[in-house]
């Protein structure tokens, strides 16, 4: 009797079902409709994905978010990754990645190809570049520092994309002068390293960091790894460290927001002066931060983002060094409640981006407009007569109730494109 006791409790037990919060509930919802949206490509199909998501499975993922995994924050050797667009998003789906940041310094040369290479696994990429900057305190007690600032935009890129090119440029160009100042700082120093491995590292076309110069001096001999390059030279201040030609970082975020992008602070625990940069940053326009990480140790700049109500984010930084100890793409646990509130807040932003673009291309029909429309899209070259539903195929119902797309597409009904 006993035992029968114990075995009806303990299926009694088996049988309660944790609760699903409302919050957790609708946000549950929207990131499934967004990441699945217009999924279909290779890796099974969107009936397959759709699998995951089974009621049965909703709790489950609503409490543990590796379900749907995001990773906000990675580089290929567009930057300084070591792995091309493609293998970072084979790698990534392999790690049970479903949307994917590609983030290269200073470019967005790769998005592209990352795109092509999402189709074939039904993943989502975010266009996204990571943009070199200087801060410079307004009180003279303090110390100007290079700070990093990741930009997110939607599937169809930044609107005004010329004026965000422009300034990538800038900078990109400043990274080789740079890196000249480095190798002269270096051959003072007796380690001498030659530009033209420098450039072979780097690849072609790619704005040479530290990170390539780091290997170039692994590679020469004069240092054991990357970590004593960096350690004992290439740092901050460093007796090998020369400075770009990085913009303000203030006016870094504001051209962001107006080139229809989401705005993070990337690391902010490898500033020396954190508190100045975000309060800062915050009063220009930042819209987020990362906080959450693989060590756990960032709880501090959670703190922060509330008090200057920042939304909270993180990625894996990966870049595919190969080394013991570097964070795997996917790493970082982001909450399904955190991800909704970065794409509640993205989605607005990304919306009216397209709508200027497809307004501007109605105004001014060019193959220039059309390609700022398309640059970063993923379309099908087959069986697609209108070419406005897949510039808008990632948007909710509601959401293009929002844009007024019916105005829009009576204005793009002249253009062959649009029919």
């Amino acid at each position: 009797m006993g035992n029968n006791s114990r075995s009806k409790n303990k299926c009694k037990g088996n049988s309660k079902k944790r609760k699903i919060t409302v919050e957790q509930s609708v946000a549950l919802s929207y990131v499934r409709d967004w990441v699945f949206a217009s999924s279909g490509g290779g890796g099974g199909g969107s009936a397959a994905v759709f699998d995951d998501f089974l009621p049965s499975q909703a709790l489950n993922f609503a409490s543990s978010p590796a379900q749907v995994v995001f990773d906000l924050h990675s580089h290929s050797n567009h930057s300084d990754g070591y792995l091309s667009p493609s293998a970072l998003v084979e790698r990534a789906y392999k790690q049970g990645v479903k949307v994917l940041a590609l983030t290269d310094h200073d470019t967005m040369n790769g998005i592209p190809e990352a795109v092509e290479a999402a189709s074939k696994y039904g993943m989502r990429i975010i266009p996204g570049v990571e943009i070199s900057a200087l801060f410079s305190p307004s009180r003279a007690n303090g110390s100007s520092e290079v700070v990093h600032i990741l930009a997110y935009y939607s599937p169809c890129g930044p609107s005004r994309h010329d004026e965000l090119e422009c300034l990538l440029s800038s900078i990109r160009d400043g990274r080789y002068h740079r890196a000249m100042n480095i190798l002269a700082k270096l051959t003072k120093l007796k380690l001498p390293v030659k530009w033209e491995c420098v450039a072979e590292i780097a690849g072609e076309g790619v704005a040479p960091g530290r990170l390539h110069i780091a290997r170039a001096m692994v590679k020469a001999g004069h240092v054991e790894d990357i970590r004593q390059a960096f350690n004992k030279y290439l740092y901050d201040d460093g007796p090998a460290y020369a400075v770009g030609s990085e913009p303000s970082a203030e006016k870094v975020v504001e051209l962001i927001r107006s080139t229809g992008g989401v705005s993070a602070l990337a690391h902010p625990w490898s500033l020396k002066n954190p508190v100045g940069v975000i309060s800062a940053l915050s009063d220009a326009g930042l819209d987020a931060i990362e906080v959450y990480r693989t060590d756990g140790k960032a709880a501090g700049f959670s703190e922060l983002a509330d008090a200057h109500g920042l939304i909270k984010i993180g990625g894996s930084d990966f870049h595919g060094k190969g080394k013991k100890g570097e964070a795997e793409l996917g790493s970082v646990t982001l909450s399904v409640t955190t991800l909704y509130n970065f794409l509640k807040m993205g989605q607005p932003i990304w919306c009216n981006a397209l709508k200027d673009m497809l307004l501007n291309f109605a105004d001014n029909p060019s193959d220039s407009s059309l390609e700022s429309i398309i640059r970063f899209a993923k379309l099908k070259e087959q069986g697609c007569c209108n070419l406005l539903d897949a510039c808008t195929s990632w948007l909710s119902d509601d959401e293009k109730k929002s844009m007024n797309l019916d105005e829009i597409r009576r204005k793009l009904s002249g253009h062959s494109f649009f029919r």
